[in-house]
């Protein structure tokens, strides 16, 4: 393995980042168009490479007020020994701190934004990993998905006045 070295999205072709969630089972197939979207609406996007293969992608989301730490994947052969999963790019405990390394670029760049909460959802054993970065439980909070935007609305039912 070369030197891992950082960036942001300049330069990153949306088909490279496609085919980076692609490696890594990324559950969301997106179009070229909608990736450009992404990354030009990402308040802050971080990048890791090794020899100038994609191996890492993290970024933030911000409104001036909140700051959402949204995204922080790293292929699993960088993961390291003590991975749980090594597969579909969890984070937890990369042995080489890129993962951490990232996420921490991403939290400081909205930090600089003037942010005054900075919000993120972690699956399994991201738990850990988030805990680690200095997140704490939110006592009440249940995160909820809405998984196909795509499909229509359900009918809405006018609620009764009576």
């Amino acid at each position: 393995m070369a030197e891992v070295s950082y960036g942001t999205s300049e330069g990153l072709a949306p088909e490279e980042l496609a085919e980076f969630y692609q490696r890594l089972g990324h559950e969301i197939a997106a179009r070229p168009e909608q990736i450009q979207r992404m990354l030009s609406s990402s308040a802050v996007f971080v990048t890791a490479r090794d020899g100038g293969r994609l191996i890492g992608v993290a970024r933030g989301l911000c409104d001036g007020l909140r700051g959402y730490l949204t995204e922080c994947k790293l292929d699993p052969d960088y993961q390291g020994e003590a991975a749980v999963t090594r597969k579909d790019g969890r984070i937890e405990h990369d042995q080489r701190g890129i993962a951490g390394e990232m996420a921490h670029r991403v939290l400081d760049a909205l930090r600089q934004e003037g942010v005054q909460r900075i919000d993120v959802l972690a699956w399994g054993t991201e738990v850990d990993f988030c805990e680690e970065l200095g997140f704490k439980r939110s006592g009440g909070l249940v995160g909820l998905t809405l998984p196909d935007a795509t499909r229509p609305e359900p009918s809405r039912t006018p609620a009764s006045l009576g």
